[in-house]
């Protein structure tokens, strides 16, 4: 069951690469929701906290991974929502 613990870490893990590189690399969130990425990047890091308290290395490296992975998007949308707010209603 091991392997498989860290088999599926691995793929979740990763599976935040393209999406990260694409959005540091565009900063274009318009798809993506600020409080579905606030959520999931406070999860992560309670979910690393959790590994850290089992001693889990595939809970603590996978989440750490993905928290350095999530991070940056998260700090991408959250600029990209304020930077909305601060702009006038062009629809008015």
């Amino acid at each position: 069951m091991s392997l498989v613990g860290y088999l599926a870490a691995f793929l979740t893990t990763f599976a935040f690469l393209p999406q990260a590189l694409k959005t540091i690399r565009t900063r274009d969130t318009s798809g993506l929701s600020l409080a579905m990425y606030a959520c999931l990047t406070v999860g992560i890091f309670f979910w690393l906290l959790h590994g850290i308290y089992q001693g889990d290395m595939a809970l603590i490296g996978a989440n750490a991974i993905t928290l350095l992975l999530a991070l940056p998007i998260f700090a991408i949308v959250l600029t990209n929502a304020r930077a909305a707010r601060r702009q006038p209603d062009e629809n008015k």
